[in-house]
Formats: structure tokens, C-alpha cells, sequence
């Protein structure tokens, strides 16, 4: 099975350029992979090789804002804005769509379909339309805590290990570089925009919720929730409160797995993941 990808670039009605790597025959169910915040295409390498050994399409962006993608001039970073981004690349592809979008990206798949657009399938990575605020602010405090950058790739590690301490160091840190880019005064910096954050919690929440009345109109979408069981920013309260508007959600959790779900349990997150796909968006033979 091949599962080489390449480069693509797409361009939005604002003229932002979004570069993803895309794999797979074209005529084949594609599945469309959305980072979290603050993350980039490369977070999903793992399981966009799975999805491509199973016969799927893939395409697998990097968000506005973030790695090799453009940024926006005026700052527009909200849902609205990047729903209209998940657009223009879903409108390219010919063959039935699955949304797999981990956080932010699966917020950006719950705007884009409260505004109409309906894909094969749906699966959320460990958010709901009312997350809990503290595991939210516990990120985006992460974010903030280094907007001066790092002197060297050892402070990244020792930055990450401190947001995310069950989960094993790299052995070769070098790897983290895909998720940096260097300044002009030679320090490390995330790559990307500083001016994601300038939207506070308060509102970021409020604009999930905002997309609960028209997930409730999407009747019939088959809709997965991959939960890392240690995650503390989906809870009971919040699973049912999605139930109450996809009344058919099913349900996977992922034992050992923080938010950050596919890098911490990859295997177990494609699998499941896999079978949801293979149910509702099947490859033909």
C-alpha cells in the first residue's frame, strides 16, 4: 500500500496559503486531519500513515497561523474564519470527506458543519462544544508561558515535559524542530502566530458552544469522540452535553492518553478510529 504524500497548496478566499500534505488515490474516501492548537500537520504522522495503509485519502494541513501556512494579517483567528479554511480544501476533493480534528481543529470542523457543510463523518479528538475551562486555560497558558522563545531545543523538551509529564521524553529531541522556527535573533520560537491567543478563554468558549444548535440540525452524521482518559479538558458533563445534540455519538476512549490523544497513544487512537471509518465511510474493495 503506497503512503508517500506530498505537498499541497491551497489558497483561501482572503488569499492565505494553507500547505498540506496529501497521499492516497483521488478517488478514494478522503480523510481530512486538523491539528490542535499551537500543534502543526506533523502531529498527526502516525495516524495519516494508517488511514493511507487502509486505502484512504488523506489530506493533512497545517492551520492558519501555524507551521508552513500562512498567518493573517488582520489577526482573524476565530472558528468562523477557519471553518471557511476547512472549506476551500474540502470543496477540492471529489470523493466523500471524513473530518478527524483534534481540539481546535475539531472545534473548526463543528463550526464549519453548524454552518452547513456535511461531511461522511466526523471524529473529535478530546474536545466537545463545552470543554472544561480548566483544562482549556491549562493550555493556553502552555502557550503563552514561552513567547520569548528558547535559547536551545533542551528548554523545549523541559517546557513540554512540564505540560505533559506522563508522557516519555523524545530520545532524539531534533524532532521538535518541525514544531519551531528560528527568529531573527537566533532564538527558538513556536511556529506559530503569537496573535492566536489574543481571543481570551472566555470568548474561545463561548464560541464552541456556539456551534451546539446547528450540530443538533446535522441529523444522521455519524459522530465519534476519542477521549484520552486522563484528559482533563473533556468531561462527563461535557459528553453529555454533545449526546443531548448527537443523541447517536459514539464513544471511544483511549486508556493512558492525556488531550493530546494521538501522541500519546497513536496506535490505539488510529485503531479506533479506523473502525469507525471502516463502519461509516468505508474503502471499496
Amino acid at each position: 500500500m503506497v503512503t508517500e504524500t506530498t505537498e499541497r497548496h491551497y489558497r483561501t478566499d482572503d488569499g492565505i496559503e494553507l500547505v498540506a500534505d496529501v497521499g492516497g488515490a483521488s478517488d478514494a474516501p478522503a480523510v481530512i486531519l486538523m491539528h490542535g492548537g499551537g500543534q502543526t500537520r506533523f502531529s498527526w504522522a502516525g495516524a495519516a500513515k494508517a488511514f493511507l495503509q487502509a486505502g484512504y485519502q488523506v489530506v493533512n494541513y497545517d492551520a492558519r497561523g501555524h507551521g508552513a501556512s500562512g498567518w493573517s494579517p488582520d489577526g482573524d483567528y476565530t472558528l468562523r474564519r477557519r471553518a471557511l479554511d476547512l472549506r476551500a480544501i474540502a470543496d477540492t476533493v471529489a470523493a466523500p470527506v471524513a473530518l478527524v480534528g483534534a481540539s481546535l481543529g475539531g472545534a473548526t470542523a463543528m463550526r464549519a458543519i453548524a454552518d452547513g457543510f456535511r461531511p461522511a463523518a466526523l471524529a473529535l479528538v478530546d474536545i466537545v462544544p463545552r470543554p472544561d475551562p480548566r483544562g482549556v486555560q491549562r493550555i493556553r497558558d502552555f502557550m503563552s508561558a514561552n513567547l520569548d522563545g528558547f535559547d536551545h531545543i533542551d528548554q523545549v523538551v523541559e517546557a513540554i515535559a512540564a505540560y505533559n509529564p506522563h508522557r516519555p521524553r523524545p530520545k532524539d529531541p531534533s524532532g521538535l524542530a518541525r514544531n519551531l522556527r528560528t527568529g531573527a535573533d537566533g532564538r527558538l520560537y513556536w511556529h506559530w502566530d503569537p496573535r492566536i491567543l489574543d481571543q481570551g478563554t472566555r470568548q474561545e468558549m463561548a464560541d464552541f458552544q456556539q456551534t451546539m444548535p446547528g450540530l443538533a440540525d446535522a441529523v444522521g452524521l455519524p459522530v465519534l469522540l476519542v477521549r484520552g482518559a486522563d484528559s482533563d479538558v473533556v468531561g462527563s458533563q461535557g459528553v453529555e452535553d454533545l449526546r443531548a445534540v448527537l443523541p447517536s455519538l459514539e464513544i471511544f476512549d483511549v486508556p493512558g492518553a492525556g488531550h493530546m490523544v494521538a501522541g500519546d497513544r497513536n496506535d490505539a487512537f488510529a485503531a479506533g478510529v479506523l473502525t469507525f471509518l471502516k463502519q461509516h465511510m468505508p474503502v471499496a474493495p
